[in-house]
C-alpha cells in the first residue's frame, strides 16, 4: 500500500493558515477609523448596537472592514458583530467586492412609510414616483410604520420626518439637504419645576409619603401596563421589589405597533412627567440602574432626552439617583416585546426569550427587572397626586380608568385622544375625532393596531378596553385605532398587515418565520384557501414563542369571520 506524502511546503502553508486569526483580516485604516469614532468610551459588549449606530451614522453604511475592526476593538467575535448588524433594519451592511473595496454609500436614504394608515393616504404613489425624480444616488425604500400615523403619509429624509408628504415636498427636502429633525418646543426641566415638578418624588424620598401608601394608591387606581400586555402596575412593583437586589428597570419606548404614536406625542410635550414617574417607580422598587429603550425613528425625542437627562444629572432631584442609560433601537418591531428589548439593550439580536423565568426574576443582565411602557410611568405623578380613586372613577360601560387612543385613518381629527376606558368606537369617532372625513362612512376598524384584529362597523358598540375584545377575536393592545371607510377593504388591510409581520418576524421560531410568509402568500392569491389558513393560524397561535407569531393571524381570521362578503366576491375557495 502506498502512503501519501504531504510536501513540506504544503504542510507549512497549512500550519500558517491554522496560526492565522479566524475571520477576515482587520484592515489598519478601518481600525483607526473605528478607534477615532469610539474615542475613550467603554468597550463593554452591551454597547455594540450604540457603536454600530455611530459607524452607520458617520459612513452611511456598515462596511465589513469596519465590522471586523469593531469586533477586534470590542473583543467580540466577528460572527457576533455581524449577526447583530444584519438583524436590524436600520443598519446597512455592505461587503467588499472582489478587489476588496466597499461600494460608496447612497448620498441619502429616503424611507417612505408603507404602514396601513400611510398606504391609505397615498404612500404607494410616493414609492412609485420618487426613485425616478430623486436619481440613482438617492436610495428610496419602503419602511414599516414610523410612529406618525396621524400625519400620514410620512416620508423620512435622512432623519427628518416629512408629514402629510407629497412629491414636491420630498424633492425640496432632498435638494436642501435638510436631514436632521430637531425637537419642537416642550416643557423643559426649569419649566417643569415651576409647576411643582419633582416635588412628589421629594415627598417619597423624604418619607413624607410612605412606600406602602404609594403602592396601595397605584393598586387602587387599577392602572395596567399601557404597552399592550395590561399587567397591573402596582402589583408589578410589589413583585419586583420582593426580589433580591440589585434590581434594574427597562423602559420600552420602542412603540413599533402600526397605528401607535401616543408615547411619542406625550414625550415630545412633557418628558419630565414621564421621568418623574420613572424615578418614583425606581424608588418604590429599589432600582439601581435604569435603561430607556427608544425607537430609532424618534430622532428628535432622542435629542430631547439627551438634553434633559444631562440637565437632570447636573441637578438631580434626589440623592443617589439611579444611573439612567439611554439606548437606541435600530428598527426592529420585535423589540417591543419585553424580553427581546432586554436582549437588544444587552447588545444582542432582539430574540424573545422563552419563559419561565420571567424578566421580573431574571431579566436585564440576569437581574430582577421592572419592565414598563412609557405611558404607564407617565401617569404615576397624577395618580399619586389625585388618588387612585380619581383615575378609577373615569370610564364608560362598566369599565374603569382613562385610555390614550392613537387614532388614524378616515377620521377628521386624527391624533392622540384621552378618553374614558370602555368608550365605543362610534362614541370615540363622534365625540373626539370630529366624525368621519367628508364622503367616508365607517366600514371597519382596527381596535388594537396591526395585531389587534379587524372589526366591522356593525360591531361599533363594543367597549374598548382590556378584556372586552377577546371574545371577538381581537384585543386593545396599546389602544391604536385605525379607521377604515367604504373606500377600503378588510382584505387589503390584512395583506398590508401580514406583509409587516413577515418582514418583522425575528426568525427565531419556525411557526412565525415560515407561518407569516406562508400566510402572506396565501392571502395574496385571488382565492383564499380558508381551510389551510385556519390550520396555519392554529399552529402559529399554539407554537410561536412570542406574541408576534401568536397574534399575526388575527387580521386574517377576522376577515374570514366578519367580512365573508369580500371573500365571496372571488377571494376564497
Amino acid at each position: 500500500m502506498k502512503h501519501s506524502v504531504i510536501p513540506i511546503a504544503v504542510a507549512a502553508t497549512r500550519q500558517r493558515k491554522r496560526e492565522a486569526p479566524k475571520g477576515r483580516r482587520v484592515q489598519p485604516h478601518a481600525l483607526a477609523e473605528v478607534q477615532a469614532l469610539l474615542g475613550n468610551a467603554s468597550r463593554q459588549a452591551d454597547l455594540l448596537i450604540e457603536y454600530l449606530h455611530a459607524i452607520n451614522d458617520r459612513y452611511g453604511q456598515l462596511g465589513t472592514p469596519h465590522l471586523a475592526a469593531l469586533a477586534q476593538e470590542m473583543r467580540l467575535s466577528q460572527a457576533a458583530v455581524y449577526e447583530v448588524a444584519t438583524f436590524y433594519h436600520h443598519f446597512d451592511v455592505v461587503r467588499e467586492d472582489s478587489d476588496g473595496e466597499v461600494a460608496a454609500a447612497p448620498s441619502m436614504t429616503v424611507r417612505v412609510c408603507d404602514g396601513l394608515s400611510c398606504e391609505m393616504a397615498g404612500a404607494r404613489d410616493l414609492l412609485d414616483r420618487l426613485p425616478a425624480l430623486l436619481g440613482t444616488t438617492i436610495r428610496v425604500i419602503p419602511a414599516p410604520c414610523v410612529g406618525r400615523c396621524e400625519q400620514a403619509p410620512v416620508v423620512v429624509v435622512g432623519q427628518l420626518p416629512l408629514v402629510h408628504a407629497d412629491v414636491d415636498q420630498v424633492v425640496a427636502a432632498v435638494q436642501a439637504g435638510t436631514v436632521v429633525h430637531v425637537p419642537a418646543p416642550y416643557i423643559d426641566l426649569a419649566a417643569y419645576r415651576t409647576y411643582g415638578g419633582y416635588g412628589l418624588l421629594a415627598e417619597c424620598v423624604s418619607g413624607t409619603r410612605a412606600l406602602e401608601s404609594v403602592l396601595k394608591t397605584m393598586e387602587d387606581s387599577g392602572l395596567r401596563g399601557l404597552g399592550g400586555a395590561g399587567f397591573p402596575a402596582g402589583r408589578k412593583w410589589r413583585i419586583v421589589g420582593a426580589e433580591a437586589g440589585p434590581r434594574l428597570m427597562a423602559i420600552n419606548i420602542d412603540e413599533g405597533e402600526p397605528g401607535t404614536f401616543k408615547d411619542r406625542t406625550y414625550l415630545e410635550r412633557d418628558p419630565h412627567r414621564f421621568l418623574e414617574g420613572m424615578l418614583i417607580a425606581a424608588w418604590a422598587v429599589g432600582i439601581d440602574d435604569i435603561y430607556i429603550y427608544l425607537r430609532d425613528e424618534y430622532h428628535a425625542c432622542r435629542a430631547l432626552l439627551e438634553t434633559e437627562l444631562a440637565q437632570l444629572r447636573a441637578d438631580p432631584p434626589m440623592d443617589n439617583m439611579p444611573a439612567i442609560h439611554l439606548r437606541r433601537g435600530a428598527g426592529a418591531y420585535i423589540c417591543g416585546e419585553e424580553s427581546a428589548m432586554i436582549e437588544s439593550i444587552e447588545g444582542k439580536r432582539g430574540l424573545p426569550r422563552l419563559r419561565p423565568p420571567y424578566v421580573a426574576q431574571v431579566g436585564l443582565f440576569g437581574r430582577p427587572t421592572l419592565a414598563h411602557n412609557f405611558e404607564t410611568l407617565y401617569w404615576v405623578r397624577r395618580i399619586l397626586e389625585e388618588g387612585g380613586e380619581w383615575f378609577a372613577s373615569h370610564g364608560r360601560h362598566g369599565r374603569k380608568g382613562l385610555r390614550s387612543f392613537s387614532v388614524s385613518g378616515r377620521i377628521r381629527l386624527p391624533g392622540v385622544h384621552l378618553a374614558p376606558a370602555g368608550i365605543t368606537i362610534q362614541e370615540l369617532i363622534d365625540e373626539y375625532c370630529g366624525g368621519m372625513q367628508e364622503g367616508h362612512q365607517l366600514y371597519a376598524y382596527l381596535p388594537g393596531g396591526a395585531s389587534g384584529g379587524i372589526l366591522p362597523a356593525s360591531m361599533n358598540a363594543i367597549p374598548l378596553d382590556f378584556d372586552t375584545l377577546q371574545e371577538h377575536g381581537c384585543f386593545i393592545g396599546s389602544a391604536a385605532i385605525v379607521v377604515l371607510s367604504q373606500h377600503d377593504t378588510a382584505v387589503n388591510a390584512a395583506r398590508n398587515l401580514m406583509r409587516f409581520f413577515k418582514e418583522e418576524s425575528c426568525g427565531q421560531c419556525t411557526p412565525c418565520r415560515v407561518g407569516t410568509a406562508k400566510a402572506l402568500a396565501l392571502i395574496e392569491q385571488p382565492q383564499w384557501d380558508i381551510a389551510l389558513l385556519a390550520d396555519l393560524s392554529t399552529v402559529m397561535r399554539d407554537a410561536s414563542i412570542c406574541g408576534l407569531g401568536q397574534a399575526a393571524p388575527n387580521p386574517i381570521d377576522c376577515v374570514v369571520r366578519y367580512f365573508p362578503h369580500e371573500l365571496s366576491r372571488g377571494a376564497a375557495t
